[in-house]
C-alpha cells in the first residue's frame, strides 16, 4: 500500500472529512481474481470488434499507453500482446455489490457514483473507526480481505479533492490532504492529470502560456472569463485552487442508481458514445436487479469539452424492466441533446425506483418485458455461478458460455 500524507495541518482537526474510494482497474482486477494466471500480464477488457472501445485495462497494459474508452484498434497497436477479454457485466456487478455493501456499512454518508467508485462522508465518525487515516486503512483492508480486490482512497475536506487524492498513488494507494494543502496536491498532480481537464483544454491552455496550475491561479475569474467560456473559466479558477467546482456536490439518494464516466481525450463518435451508454444501461439494470428495485425514470448527463453540462430525463408510461428499455430511452435522450461536440463526461441514472421484481400486468408488450427481465435475472444468477454472458446491443443476440479461463490466454477471444 502506498500512503501519502501531505504536510500541513493535523488531519484530525478536519471538521469535514470525505473519502473517495476507487477500485483499482476494477474489471481487469476481477478477471485476474478469477484467473490468477492473468496476473502481471497486459489485460484489456473489451472486444476486438470494429469500432469497439476498451472498457478498462490492467496497469501492465497502461504502461503501453492504453486507457479506458480508447478505440480497441489503437490499444492493440500500442500493446499487440494484450489479452483481450469480453466484459462480464453480471460478474462485475456482483463484485461491485460486495464492495459497496462494505463501504455502505462503514459510515452513513454513502454515495455511489459508478460501479467502481463511491464517496463516504466521514465527518464526526472518529469515535467509531478512529482518525481518518486509520479508518481509511481499515476500510482498504476490509475490502481486500472480503473481496480480494484493492482500492485506492483519497481523504480530504471536499469530494472533489478526495477524488484527486485517490488517483494520486494508484494502485492500492492512500492519500490524505489536510485542510489548506489542497493547492499543494493540485500542483503535484499538474494540469495533465488534473481531473476534468482533457487534451483539447490542455492545448488551449498551453497556447495561452498557462502550463501549470500556479499560472492559472494568478488570473482572476474575470480574466479567465475573457479567455474562455464562463463555465470553463469558473472550473479552472476553482479546480486549480482545490475548491470543489460542484461536480461532486450532491447528497446520497436511495431512490436513484447512477453511473458516469469521464473521457480523455473527449469522444466525438456518437456510435462509441452509444456503446458506452449501452454498457452503462446494462450495469444499472444488473444493479437494480441486485437491489430488487424497478425504476420509472431515465436520466442522462453530458459534459462537453468546454464544461457545458446538459441533463435530460424521461419517464415512460411503463416501468423500466430491462437493459434494452433503459438503453432505448437513454439513446433518445442522447440523440436529442448531442450536438457533435467532444464529450468529456457521460452519465446515466435510474430514478424514481421502488421495490419490486415481478412484471406488472400490461396490456401491451407484457410478454416481451417479462421475457427480458427473466433473461437478465438468469444472466445475473449465472454470473454468480461463474458463467460468462457475452452481451450485445440486442438481447436476442445474447449468448451464454461456460467460463473457461484458459481461453483468456489468447488475444483472439470469442467474437
Amino acid at each position: 500500500m502506498h500512503t501519502s500524507i501531505l504536510p500541513g495541518a493535523i488531519i484530525h482537526h478536519m471538521s469535514v472529512v470525505f473519502f473517495h474510494i476507487d477500485l483499482d482497474a476494477f474489471f481487469a482486477s476481477v478477471e485476474i481474481l478469477d484467473d490468477p494466471s492473468l496476473a502481471g500480464k497486459p489485460v484489456i477488457i473489451g472486444s476486438k470488434e470494429k469500432r469497439s472501445v476498451c472498457s478498462t485495462c490492467s496497469y501492465e497494459a497502461r504502461k503501453y499507453g492504453v486507457h479506458s474508452a480508447m478505440p480497441m484498434e489503437t490499444a492493440l497497436r500500442l500493446c499487440p500482446d494484450a489479452i483481450v477479454i469480453r466484459p462480464r457485466g453480471k460478474r462485475y456487478s456482483e463484485k461491485s455489490r460486495e464492495v459497496m455493501e462494505i463501504i455502505r456499512n462503514f459510515a452513513p454518508g454513502f454515495l455511489q457514483v459508478s460501479v467502481d467508485e463511491a464517496f463516504l462522508d466521514y465527518s464526526g465518525m472518529e469515535n467509531i473507526h478512529g482518525l481518518p487515516g486509520k479508518a481509511a486503512r481499515l476500510l482498504k483492508e476490509e475490502i481486500r480481505e472480503r473481496t480480494g480486490l484493492t482500492a485506492s482512497i483519497g481523504v480530504a475536506s471536499s469530494r472533489f479533492v478526495a477524488k484527486l487524492a485517490s488517483d494520486y498513488r494508484k494502485p492500492d494507494g492512500l492519500t490524505i490532504v489536510p485542510p489548506g494543502k489542497e493547492e499543494l496536491l493540485v500542483d503535484r498532480i499538474g494540469l495533465e492529470k488534473l481531473w476534468g481537464i482533457g487534451e483539447a483544454t490542455l492545448d488551449r491552455l498551453y497556447k495561452k502560456g498557462l502550463d501549470t496550475p500556479a499560472r492559472i491561479r494568478r488570473l482572476s475569474n474575470e480574466e479567465l472569463s475573457a479567455m474562455f467560456s464562463p463555465s470553463l473559466a469558473d472550473f479552472l479558477y476553482k479546480a486549480t485552487r482545490g475548491i470543489d467546482p460542484g461536480i461532486h456536490q450532491g447528497e446520497a439518494k436511495s431512490h436513484s442508481i447512477s453511473t458516469e464516466e469521464t473521457f480523455w481525450p473527449d469522444i466525438y463518435d456518437i456510435d462509441i458514445l452509444k456503446d458506452i451508454l449501452f454498457s452503462m444501461a446494462q450495469e444499472l439494470t444488473f444493479r437494480a436487479l441486485d437491489e430488487k428495485v424497478v425504476a420509472r425514470t431515465v436520466q442522462i448527463k453530458l459534459r462537453y469539452g468546454d464544461f457545458t453540462t446538459i441533463s435530460a430525463q424521461t419517464t415512460p408510461s411503463e416501468p423500466l424492466y430491462g437493459t434494452n428499455e433503459v438503453f432505448r430511452n437513454a439513446e433518445k435522450l442522447l440523440m436529442s441533446k448531442y450536438d457533435n461536440r467532444g464529450v468529456r463526461l457521460l452519465g446515466l441514472s435510474l430514478a424514481q425506483t421502488y421495490e419490486g421484481e415481478e412484471i406488472e400486468q400490461r396490456e401491451l408488450f407484457a410478454e416481451k418485458s417479462e421475457r427480458e427481465r427473466r433473461l437478465e435475472k438468469t444472466a445475473l444468477e449465472l454470473g454468480r455461478k461463474g458463467s460468462r454472458l457475452v452481451r450485445l446491443r440486442s438481447l436476442n443476440e445474447a449468448k451464454v458460455d461456460g467460463d473457461d479461463h484458459g481461453q483468456h490466454n489468447s488475444v483472439d477471444t470469442e467474437g
